[in-house]
């Protein structure tokens, strides 16, 4: 990128930084209070806001031709990531580069900069991408979501538009807690925010100080909890569970938290209930016979009583690779099952160049 490319990306994001913290004043009772006169404090947090808008880059991956995600994510992936360090390495959702053949970071319409994988983590749902040629953009810092207040505004940025300077709005968190995947996955402290955007996919959320709160991952129906009147949002996975993982993400290319037994099944929890969806084509579960409309009771004879249970429980013991005994109802039948788990990270395809 030159120089007046760089200004001009520069410029914009803090013009759309500053059209936004009028609005954050709007609803924020901290910038409400503040004395009409400290345009000093507001010229500053404008440019936090500014700042941490710039660290956003569009990510554009081709997965692998024979990648077993690519029925489910497409081969062709579009979404953001965030700078975080001072050599460019740029934070993600691990979803995107999931066997990934090639990564472009897109800083703007007229430059593509590629990277390599270095990093995919099951377990936190994060990804790492280090840039080829050096990017030029100041890492967004990492926050503290122990210190988010309920229904606080937040910032949330992208960077996926064909233009590369990605879009900026205004949310409110709404909840904060654990979240269960359908696809085995399991998180503490999950964030949730509301109104919904689509381009959610390694989008950043920011506090008002431009502190990176958390990663984009998925559109939900009820931010708010289950509870709750239905509110549809985002949920982010919290920067908070990066941060004792980062070492060994950068040196090892995941955590040992990754290597656990998975079956390759597909579930939702209604009523304290697992019922099966999907089962995973070449997967344990499909070996072990286990059937979409199943549902599961036992896993090595603890009794399931929704998702986050029916994993921890799957993930327990050191060894991935092991035998695990479901007892499911099928129908008006009940069946007992063996399937053998397996490592999930040992079946990711990997290109010959990560």
């Amino acid at each position: 990128m030159n120089d007046r490319l760089l200004a001009t990306r520069r410029i914009a994001r803090r013009w759309a930084a500053g059209w936004l913290l009028g609005a954050w004043a709007a609803c924020s009772a901290a910038l409400a209070a503040a004395p009409a006169d400290d345009d000093a404090t507001l010229k500053e947090q404008g440019e936090l806001l500014a700042r941490a808008a710039a660290a956003v880059v569009g990510v554009q991956v081709q997965a692998l031709g024979h990648a077993t995600s690519a029925e489910t994510l497409g081969k062709l992936r579009l979404g953001s990531g965030v700078v975080i360090g001072t050599d460019g390495l740029v934070l993600t959702i691990g979803y995107l580069i999931l066997e990934a053949d090639q990564v472009d970071l897109q800083l703007d319409s007229a430059r593509i900069v590629p990277a390599r994988v270095v990093a995919y983590d099951q377990a936190s749902g994060f990804g790492l991408l280090q840039p080829l040629a050096p990017l030029r953009l100041p890492p967004a810092p990492l926050g503290d979501t122990s210190q988010l207040a309920s229904d606080e505004p937040v910032m949330i940025v992208s960077g996926s538009s064909p233009a590369g300077q990605g879009e900026l709005s205004l949310a409110r968190v709404v909840s904060r807690r654990a979240f269960s995947g359908y696809w085995e996955y399991h998180i503490d402290g999950a964030l949730f925010t509301s109104p919904p955007r689509t381009d959610h996919s390694g989008a950043a959320l920011f506090n008002a100080n431009g502190e990176l709160l958390g990663i984009g991952s998925l559109i939900v129906a009820d931010a708010a909890g289950a509870d709750a009147p239905r509110l549809p949002g985002n949920m982010f996975v919290p920067v908070d569970l990066l941060k004792p993982i980062l070492k060994e993400m950068r040196e090892s290319g995941s955590t040992a938290m990754s290597h656990r037994p998975w079956l390759g099944v597909n579930c939702v929890e209604s009523g304290g209930q697992v019922r099966v969806v999907k089962v995973n084509r070449g997967s344990p579960a499909e070996a072990a016979g286990l059937q979409a409309g199943d549902l599961i009771l036992r896993i090595d004879g603890v009794a399931v009583g929704g998702l986050e249970r029916f994993y921890k429980t799957l993930w327990r013991g050191s060894t991935p690779e092991r035998e695990v005994t479901l007892e499911v109802q099928r129908g008006d039948e009940t069946q007992t099952l063996k399937a053998r788990a397996t490592d999930r990270m040992k079946t990711l395809t990997q290109s010959l160049g990560v």
